[in-house]
Parts: structure tokens; sequence; C-alpha cells
């Protein structure tokens, strides 16, 4: 089994381990790759012992020795269950049927019966209660009140569990354990197990569960099996007949703000709306909302009245309450989403009897305790509020703008996709735009998560006026959405609020994503950079929405468009009010093929042009929001950054002697090339705690009862490479 080093590559401790071990059904010794090491990492080894031990129960897995995490390790191990098999028959779980008609179905059992057979097989129905749930539905901002959650109630001690919907790059995303992603490895474990207990018991009244259900049952299982203080569950749609909604016993739970979206399943009032969400009330469960509208807010008091369910209306975090202290996640309406998060934190804590331990009734009700502000100002979530910037454009070490370089590329990312949503967005994105505010994010790293890599709040950093002055800013509108989103809804709304306040947009591009909604990929997974012609009606019905918005009236609406392959660099000078669109060509907006080739003309058009700063806000899907992170990551990736300073990128672990059994580890030093850029100021990328060092060791083990007594001591260690070799004596 390969447990990830993600955790422990944080800290500067990286190796890996030859694990050799007897594979009776063959009578053979196999060896196979352990990375190692992380603590939760040590938990999975350990479950996957006792399943490998189970033969006939698992014969699946008992009969490999390796889950690998990545594919050179995994050929050594020579296993069928890798991360992309994995991703493949996640595919397979996508069903073809539109969502409104999943609902109506002829099946002997409704899903939540499903649901709960489902967990039945797996073994967890009586340890979810264990779990101490907290339940959140709502239609915007139940992502940033679960994430506010898991990092308040993390940073006053306890373990957490966080499952949220959907995932922008990798489905590892969708679980949190202690604040970080998932470790390749564990996802790997808990995967399988769940996928060939559900694959044994499938019937025709009872098949395979579809995506979420089974992503739901999945996140249950690791928390169950991490033995997590708290689950922070996200309800994915609605509510009432919700895959979450498989838990009977909540501690507590959570409505965030309510408006119009999946109105096609969920319905086309607040009224019918307001009653999905309030589905996932129990009987005499505390549960808290914020303020919402009458007609919303009269049908979720009427449900609690009826389960007996102490209902509160939760006010927005004040600054005052903050104390000087700056959410992380950007944006003023996340202080409704804060206050929700910070009314659910004291419930559960009071519930389950820890608050008066942890604070002994020394906060004043108007006050919040540090762990509670240290939460709120360290939450992440990626693609929420986010501000990325491209320093593949050369510019991750520049201080000061200068002639003599490139351009400036900012990304602003929010995947909004309701009506207020969107207006949340606009508010949010003319704020930042207007107050000049830029928060310089590192680059995606190897050996850190997404969400670490790319925080929505940076440090900050301002221009003077001499900077500024020799700088053009133009603001870009990079757009996409669903064909059941109505663009004749949000782009106006959009449009209106950003140009009220003074930051009305240059340009707009349309393009297709990348993510399709018939397969699960990877963050690995090939991006086709040259896609095959796709059909662009949908773009150019965006792009007739946009140009009605601008001018006014259907000009040029009767021609047929053209897609703009690779417009001219001038084409982002001029703004919307220059725009004169003559014989059906659009000089104000364009359609890209593809999202790649968007990117690489806002980058070269950058790159060529030293004065230009573009703001490019991303927005309309979250699927377009993830697959431009994982551009930016991929182009990461692939240009290699040797940092200028001291020869420090000469990495060794020297003298590194581990004396288990009769197996003597080699020592070795290489020269690490770094595909991280240097953090301005830094003398060199391994000198910050950011970048860890990469060196690879290996070591064999004889055996598996022999590895335990390795991890153990591992666990220990602080993140010095020096503690490492120290740790060990030599033979």
């Amino acid at each position: 089994m390969l447990v990830s080093p993600n955790t422990y590559m944080r800290r500067g401790i990286i190796g890996d381990l030859l694990l050799t071990n007897r594979v009776t059904s063959e009578n053979r010794y196999s060896s196979c790759c352990l990375n190692a090491f992380d603590v939760t990492g040590l938990k999975a080894f350990r479950s996957l012992e006792k399943i490998r031990q189970k033969g006939s129960q698992h014969a699946n897995m008992s009969s490999q020795t390796g889950i690998t995490v990545n594919s050179s390790s995994m050929q050594d191990c020579h296993s069928p269950f890798t991360y992309e098999a994995a991703m493949e028959a996640l595919s397979s779980l996508i069903t073809r049927k539109k969502r409104d008609e999943n609902l109506n179905t002829d099946a002997k059992y409704t899903k939540l019966e499903r649901m709960s057979m489902y967990v039945q097989i797996l073994g967890i129905k009586e340890q979810i209660a264990d779990l101490n749930i907290i339940h959140v539905a709502g239609t915007k901002g139940k992502g940033s009140t679960c994430t506010f959650c898991e990092a308040i109630l993390r940073e006053s001690g306890f373990r957490t569990g966080l499952f949220t919907s959907p995932h922008l790059i990798d489905v590892k995303e969708r679980f949190r354990l202690d604040g970080l992603e998932i470790s390749e490895g564990q996802f790997l474990l808990y995967f399988w197990d769940c996928w060939n207990q559900l694959k044994d018991k499938i019937t025709e009244d009872l098949p395979m569960p579809p995506l979420f259900q089974f992503l739901t049952l999945l996140g249950l299982k690791i928390f169950v099996s991490e033995k997590v203080d708290v689950a922070i569950i996200e309800v994915g749609m609605g509510g009432k007949n919700d895959s979450t909604n498989v838990i009977q016993d909540p501690i507590v739970c959570g409505i965030t703000s309510l408006g119009f979206d999946h109105t096609e399943i969920l319905g086309d009032t607040l009224e019918k709306i307001a009653l999905h969400k309030a589905g996932i009330f129990k009987p005499k469960v505390p549960a808290f909302t914020v303020p919402q509208l009458p007609e919303a807010m009269v049908v979720l008091k009427n449900r609690a009245h009826e389960l007996e369910v102490p209902l509160q209306v939760v006010a927005p975090l004040t600054y005052k309450r903050l104390n000087g202290v700056t959410l992380s996640l950007s944006g003023d309406h996340q202080l409704v989403n804060a206050g929700l998060a910070v009314s659910l934190c004291k419930s559960w804590l009071n519930t389950t009897g820890k608050w008066e331990k942890l604070f002994k009734n020394d906060i004043a009700d108007d006050s919040l305790p540090e762990a509670f502000l240290r939460g709120l100002s360290t939450a992440h979530l990626s693609g929420r509020a986010q501000i990325v910037h491209d320093f593949s454009l050369g510019l991750s070490n520049q201080t000061k703008i200068d002639e003599t370089c490139h351009g400036e590329l900012i990304f602003y990312l929010d995947g909004a996709h309701s009506p207020e949503s969107m207006d949340a967005c606009a508010r949010w994105f003319s704020n930042v735009v207007n107050e000049n505010i830029h928060r310089p994010v590192p680059l995606f790293s190897k050996n850190r998560s997404l969400n670490d890599s790319c925080s929505s709040n940076g440090c900050i950093q301002q221009l003077n006026d001499k900077q500024e002055s020799k700088t053009i800013s133009k603001r870009i509108l990079l757009f996409n959405c669903m064909e059941v989103r109505d663009p004749e809804i949000i782009l106006p709304r959009l449009v209106d609020i950003c140009a009220s306040s003074g930051s009305e947009f240059s340009k707009a591009i349309f393009v297709p994503s990348i993510s399709t909604y018939s397969k699960v990929t990877s963050g690995n997974s090939d991006i086709p950079i040259n896609t095959p012609s796709k059909d662009l009606a949908w773009q150019f019905s965006l792009q007739r929405v946009w140009e009605r918005i601008t001018h006014g009236k259907d000009v040029g609406m009767n021609k047929n468009l053209k897609t703009e392959i690779m417009p001219p660099t001038k084409f982002l000078y001029d703004d919307i009010t220059n725009c004169n669109p003559e014989n059906g060509k659009f000089s104000c907006s364009a359609v890209f093929p593809s999202l790649p080739s968007a990117i690489s003309f806002l980058r070269n058009s950058a790159r060529d042009n030293p004065s230009l700063r573009l703001q490019v806000l991303v927005t309309g899907s979250l699927h377009l929001v993830g697959d431009v992170l994982k551009l930016l990551r991929r182009s990461h990736d692939t240009v290699k950054v040797k940092p200028i300073a001291k020869p420090t990128c000469w990495l060794a672990y020297s003298a590194v002697l581990l004396k288990i059994g009769k197996f003597l580890i080699c020592t070795f030093a290489f020269q690490k090339e770094y595909d991280v850029p240097m953090k301005p100021g830094s003398e060199s990328a391994d000198s910050s705690p950011e970048h860890p060092i990469h060196a690879i060791p290996s070591s064999v083990v004889p055996s598996i009862e022999k590895i335990e007594e390795t991890l153990h001591k591992l666990e220990s260690f602080t993140g010095e490479p020096e503690k490492v070799q120290k740790s060990f004596k030599p033979m």
C-alpha cells in the first residue's frame, strides 16, 4: 500500500520505503513501494493490512500488495489499483439521466433508502452518529461556511473532517482531514475498500450508487475510519432528498443564504426551495440560519416548529467582533457566512460539552475566542474570491514594474453561477480592483495542496503612484456557464454592478470548458491543448447576450459569427465605449475555440506589453475556474525556475543509515532542480519552509511487522532533516 508523503513533505521528512511482503496466494515474495511518511498514512497502512488479511471477504484487494501514488511506483508494484483506475471507476458512476429525471424513478427503493442500505453494507451505520456532524445546506455560501467551521474547530484543538463539493481539479479536494486534502494513498485505500464492498452486494434493485452518492459514502467511511472528532458535511443539492441526508443524528444544522438555483429540481419559488433546504432539520436538533427573504424565512420557521427545532437567525459578523482580524475569504458577503459558522461552532461546543472545558465561560458574549479568530483568518477555499498572479510571465521575483520586463496577468477567480452569487462576485471584484489590491499567491508546489498554494488572501501589496502611472489596467471577463443557467439574468447583474462601481470591463472572452460532465479526471490528467473543433453555439449565444447588454440593442445579431482564433493584441486596448460592431464582427468581445488558446493569448499580450496589467475575472462556472487553475498549475510544473542564489540547491541526506533487520541503506546526494519559484526577497527556494526538501532516500524493510517501528519514530519528528539523520544509529 502506498501512503502519500504530502504531510511530511511539508515538514521536510520524505522517503520511499521498499516493503517486501509475502504474498501467500502466489507463494512468492513481492515488493511494493510505500511512500512515507505521514501519521494518517500510518493509520491507512494499518487499515489496509487488516483488509488484506481478510482474504476472501475482499479478494480483489487482498491479492494485491501495492497501491501507488505515482505512475512510476505503480508500474513497479504491478497493481491495477492506480489513481487513474479509480477515476475510471468513478466515471462509470456518472448517470446519463438529467438531474430532474433521477427523482422520477420507478425503482424499488428511494434514494435515501438506498443510501441507508449502502451505509449498512459498509458497516458504518452506528459509527456515523459518533462523527458529531455539523450539517449545512443553502444556496450560496455553504462551502465557505463549512470551511470556516472546520478551521475554527481545528484551531480549537479537534480532529476535523470536511466534506465539500464540487472539486475544482482533483476529487481528493472534497475530503479534508485536519484541514489538509487527503493523500492519494488514503484515497485509494478507502476508495477501493468501499468500491469492493458495494460491488459485492449490488443487485438489480440495489445497483452501484451514482457518483455523488458514492462520494458521500466514501466521505463518511473516511471520517469514521480516521476517527475524527467532528465532521462538517456540506449538502450537495437541496437537502431533503440529498445523499447527505442519510445523516440522522447531527449535532447542529445550518442553512446559508437562499436563492434561485437548481430550480428544475428544487422548484421555481423561494418557498419550494426553502422547503427542500429545511429537509435537513432533525427533531429537536439545534439549527441556525442567516437573514432570509420573508417568503423563505416563513417556510424555515414553520418546518422548525413542526420538528420542535430551536431555530435561531444569526446576524452577520461585525468588524468589532473580529477585533482587527481579516477574514481569509474575501468579500463582504463572507461576514454573513462567518457569523453563521461562529454560531454553529459555539452550538457544537456547547452540545458536546466542550465549550466550558476549553474557555471556562471566560469569553464575553460579544467576543470571540482566539481559536475562533485564528480559524476565521486562516480558512482556505479555492475558486471562491481567489486571486492568482500568473508568474509564468517571469514576474515572480519582481517587486516593482519595470518597462524592460513583462506586463502583469492577474486572475480573479470566483465560481459564481447563480444570480445572487454573481452579485457578490461583482461586488468583490469591483472592490479589489478599485482599491488596487493585489494578493500575490505562491505558485503551485508539487508538495503542497492546491488549497495551500492558492489561499484567497495572501500578502497584500499596493503599488505606489509612480509605479501605477506606468501601468495600463484592463479588466477582462473570461466567462462560461452551463446551458441550464440563464445568461440573460446573471450577465446583466455582473455588468451593471461592475459598471456602477467604476470597474467596467474592457473586453469579454467566452470559452468552452475543458472539463466534461461525463468523466472524472485527476489533477495529473492530460490537458487537451489542441482540442478538436467543438460546437461553440452556446458560447456565441453568450457573446450575443453580452453585446446586447453593452450596446443596448441587437447589433449584428443576424450575422454569421466567426471564432476569434487569436485576435490582435490591440483588441485588449480599446474599451467597450469605443467598440462599434460592424458587419456582425464584435470588437469588444471574442469567442475562443478553447480555454488554453484564450490563456495563451492573454499571456502573450501581457508578455509583449510591459506596461499592461490584465485583470481577468474568471466566473460563471466552478468547472471553468477549476480548468483555469489546472492550466496555471500545469504551466508552472513545466517551467523550471533555478534560483540564482547560494549553492543551497545542492541537497543531500548524508549518512542516513537504518539498522532494521540485516539491510543497509547507502547514502547519496544529488542536485535538485526546483520547479517552484523563490518567494520575493528570499535567498533561495529551499530556504523557505514553504518549499520543503525534495530528496527521496530509500530504505528496505524486511516485513510488514518491522515497518511500524520505523513509522512510529518518524511520527515524532518536527521536520528538520538533521533530526532524521541523528535518529538512526549507523551500523
